[in-house]
């Protein structure tokens, strides 16, 4: 059997990178014996504004140099794309897609049912035009999107799957005004394949003395940010970006691979993040977090998750870090996260051996 997976994998984004790869690995493990790829499915207007952004340059909190380095990150993500990533030849549109060949279809993870984002909406993400005998979605979200007043085309294209799926709310209430389904929802696929540890003179150099780690707080206060910062220093740590730098941090943690991201929150003492993954790898690695989400899209989903977790408000305060009466209860989260991971296993196990599976009726 081919497998193939359609998703958001040219995006230069540490966590869209790591929900592709951990998919395609949780696959090849399910599937020993059939191939996996990952469809290289290009949509030029979404790269060139991603790859465009990296270009920008930021004079309160970047320098000449920082800059530099961010702008070659993009090479570095194409590189790890090529050496990890099964890619397919490149693919245009669903015909090209069903000249692969492909027995199954996998759609998911990330965003890509956001059908309100204009960079990256594509029928096929919705199945339409697709040709395969199964066609399955895994933890599709709909990011900023609701799940109403969804376009009739997208509406439409939902019936070509023949199991179901979500990643959030979104997701779920999308099946439900279109198919009159509810499906279940399942984890990221992070949580299902063990992200390897990056032990390299890099890492290690970075991580010498123990840190806060930040990544993407976006639209932070200038002055909320230097007085978490010089909390953590008054108790001996350094602070680090993760793959991103600002004039506030100890050292210049840029120019990483995926793996390497994914190292720096594995040794970490505590994280401020505003983004999903970076609270799903914060998780993963159980360290204590704060979230501090501007973008609509980033709070929706954060929020969803932390509900579901059953870890609660996580939002920034003023408080200083490491507050002992403020720890998550890892062993209570993970008891959760044991069962969710074997269920969604079950799914997508059953799902691509050809199972329809829809949800339950609305």
């Amino acid at each position: 059997m081919k497998i193939g997976i359609i998703t958001h994998h040219t995006i230069n984004n540490f966590g869209a990178f790591l929900q592709a790869w951990a998919l395609q690995e949780k696959l090849k493990t399910l599937f020993p014996k059939d191939e996996v790829f990952i469809v290289n499915y290009i949509i030029p207007k979404q790269n060139i504004i991603n790859v465009g952004g990296f270009f920008r340059f930021y004079p309160g909190s970047e320098t000449p140099k920082s800059w530099l380095n961010k702008i070659s990150q993009p090479h570095i993500f194409s590189k790890t794309r090529k050496e990890f990533l099964n890619l397919t030849k490149p693919v245009y549109n669903a015909e090209q897609i069903n000249a692969l060949g492909l027995d199954c279809i996998v759609v998911g993870s990330d965003e890509v049912w956001n059908y309100l984002d204009p960079k990256s909406f594509s029928p096929i993400k919705y199945s339409s035009g697709l040709k395969c005998k199964s066609i399955v979605a895994y933890a599709p979200s709909t990011g900023k999107a609701s799940g109403e007043n969804a376009p009739e085309s997208v509406r439409s294209a939902l019936k070509g799957f023949t199991a179901l799926s979500a990643r959030d709310k979104g997701a779920q209430v999308l099946c439900e005004n279109a198919l009159g389904v509810k499906p279940g929802i399942v984890c990221d696929p992070t949580f299902l394949t063990d992200t390897p540890k990056a032990d390299n003179d890099k890492i290690n150099s970075l991580t010498k003395r123990p840190y806060v780690l930040f990544y993407y707080c976006n639209g932070m206060p200038y002055e909320l940010k230097k007085q978490l910062i010089e909390s953590a220093r008054q108790k001996g740590y350094e602070v680090l970006g993760a793959g991103e730098y600002d004039k506030l941090y100890s050292q210049m943690s840029i120019r990483l691979d995926p793996f390497e991201w994914a190292e720096l929150f594995r040794r970490s003492s505590f994280v401020y993040t505003g983004t999903f993954h970076g609270v799903v790898f914060s998780i993963l690695n159980r360290k204590d977090f704060r979230v501090f989400a501007s973008i609509d899209s980033r709070v929706r989903k954060i929020g969803a998750l932390l509900d579901q977790f059953g870890i609660g408000e996580r939002n920034v305060t003023s408080h200083p870090v490491f507050d002992e009466n403020d720890r998550i209860d890892y062993d209570k989260v993970y008891s959760y996260v044991s069962k969710l991971r074997e269920d969604s296993s079950n799914y997508l196990k059953r799902a691509v051996s050809g199972e329809e599976i829809k949800g339950e009726k609305s």
